[in-house]
Order: C-alpha cells, then structure tokens, then sequence
C-alpha cells in the first residue's frame, strides 16, 4: 500500500551522490537572498522564539484560488491562556472561507539552555513550514501532491526527533496512527502540548477511541540507545504501530540535521524501524552546516539499502526535502 504513497514526479531524478547533491543544493542557496532576521530578532539556528514560555500557532488552509496571508505560510504568535480541546474555525474572505487551525504549544527554554544537547524544547521554524504544506495540501488536493492523501489516512506515521509535538498535533487527523518520538526527559512535554490541543489527553490518559487526538502516541526512542544495543536486540527496542503486525509506513525526521555525533545513531534508527519494500522516509532539513548535511546523506546512501530523491517544490529554501524508500521486497 505505501509503496505510493509519496507522489513524486515521474522525472524526479534519484540521489547517488552526496558532494554532488551538496554542491547543488548548497549553490542555489547562496544564489538566493534570504530574509536573515527571525521573529526574535535574528535568525539563529531556526527556532520560532526561544524567548517565549507558550506560542500560538495558526495555519491558514486556502482555496487556490484566494490568495493566502503570511506569504503561504502559518502565523503565530506569544500566549498567556491555554484553550483546551481547540477546533479549527472559519473566517471569510470574499466568497470563500479559508480553514483555520490554531495549535497552543508550550516550550522549556530553560532546558534550552541548561540541558546539554537539547534543541527538542522549543519549537523550530521548519515544522511550521512543513506542517503548512501537508495540511494545505490535504484540505485543497493540488494536482501534485507530496503525499497520496487517500493512502495517508490508512498509513501508520513514526516521528524521530518530535520535540513538541507540533507534528503530531497538526497532522495526526490526517494518519491512521501518529507516533512522536524522542528522549525520555522531552516526553513529558510533548504530552502536555497533545493535551493542550485534544481534549481528553492527559500524561496518562488518552480521549475515547475516534476522539481528535486519540490516534497520538507518544513514547521514548532514543538513537543513541538504539545504536548501542545488539542489531538482534534493537527491534525490541523501538516503538511499534499500534494496529497488530502493521509496519510503519512514514518515517517523518523534521529538521533534525544538526550535530554530526547524532548522525551514525540516526541514520541507523531510520534503517532499523524501516521495512524494506514498504516504508518512505521524509527528511526536512534546513541547510546550516554543509558538512554535517553532507555527513548525513553519506551515511544514508551508504547503507545501499534505500533510494533517495529529492522532492523539489515542497519547501522553499533554506529547507530540503529528501525522501527515501526502502529496498527490497517485503
């Protein structure tokens, strides 16, 4: 069934080689002018705004033929109040009435900078961006879709490196299952925002089955721990779809290229919750460190077991997507 459920274009080429892709990808970024100044100020490594305890996320689902507010994509903006249980609402604009999603997200900026290594504890600029263009997509079809709306819904989805959770909360409604994964310590966070947005939720508790929300799963996988443990051992390890005997059939990794000592352990945890012949993996990364970006799909390539592309047109830069499915017959 997943075999297509990415559409890529019939001529979209396959990645072989990582300089070469490097250098391509990293030529039309420095071709391009960007807007260097973030909502905080500068633009930093890609968060929303670290300075903020709560954000107020909105997306703004338009019918091709309005034109859409905040150049396409989602706003936001700083919070006090939580709304539980928040449903989306419709303002009209002529004759239409675009789709509104609001999503109310915490964050530990203090864990931003007491906790070592941790980057999940706020929220990053690149799942908005990505977020926006599956839920547009999803709610107005366009004739190419990045993802087979229809098979999506039937699909089991795995999040590596989840953070907040804005992912799961914003495309959860459009997957048969939605897993967030991350450290144990980011757990509890992704949690709490679940709950903020689905009523029902709590650290504990899920709302009835069919309820919003209640397909979100949210459990511990660590790449590091994974990579450390027998290959005989790892499939114990990891979280599996809740449906019996299922598979996953979308590895999402959002934006999580970024340290280079990450990179053996996660490329080895894509391969190893992957089922050959059956699962796609989508990679969204902003282009900072060419060379850790290079490291990464080196890595991937060299695993021989799966076929890479480039899905061009998705995600404007300084974002790519690539996308990847596993080889082999299942």
């Amino acid at each position: 069934m997943s075999s297509n459920l990415l559409k890529l274009p019939d001529d979209t080429e396959p990645v072989t080689n990582a300089d070469e892709e490097i250098f391509l990808v990293y030529t039309a970024l420095n071709q391009k002018p960007l807007d260097l100044i973030g909502p905080d100020g500068f633009r930093g490594l890609g968060h929303v705004d670290s300075r903020k305890d709560t954000l107020s996320i909105q997306f703004e689902l338009t019918a091709p033929s309005q034109p859409i507010s905040s150049s396409g994509a989602a706003e936001y903006k700083s919070a006090s109040t939580s709304r539980k249980g928040k449903s989306a609402r419709k303002h009209r604009v002529g004759n239409e009435a675009p789709h509104i999603i609001d999503i109310e997200l915490t964050q530990d900026k203090t864990a931003l900078r007491s906790r070592k290594g941790d980057t999940g504890s706020v929220l990053w600029r690149a799942s908005i961006a990505f977020a926006q263009v599956i839920l547009q997509q999803h709610r107005f079809p366009p004739n190419n879709p990045l993802v087979d709306k229809d098979l999506l819904r039937e699909s089991h989805v795995l999040e590596l490196g989840a953070g907040t959770g804005l992912l799961s909360i914003a495309l959860s409604a459009c997957a048969k299952s939605y897993t967030a994964t991350d450290i144990a310590p980011l757990l509890p966070l992704i949690r709490k925002n679940v709950a903020l947005n689905f009523a029902g939720w709590t650290q504990n508790t899920k709302p009835p089955e069919g309820s919003p929300g209640s397909n979100i799963s949210v459990e511990e996988l660590d790449w590091e721990t994974l990579l450390s443990l027998p290959p005989t051992g790892r499939s114990r390890y990891y979280p599996k779809p809740p449906e019996p005997n299922a598979e996953w059939d979308l590895v999402l990794i959002v934006d999580c290229i970024y340290h280079p000592s990450l990179l053996p352990a996660l490329v080895e945890t894509i391969e190893t919750v992957s089922t050959a012949g059956k699962t796609w993996a989508l990679v969204i990364v902003e282009l900072r460190q060419e060379d850790v970006v290079r490291e990464f799909l080196e890595r991937w390539l060299d695993k021989g077991t799966w076929q890479l592309f480039r899905a061009d047109g998705v995600l404007d830069l300084p974002y790519v997507v690539w996308a990847g499915q596993k080889l082999g017959q299942r």
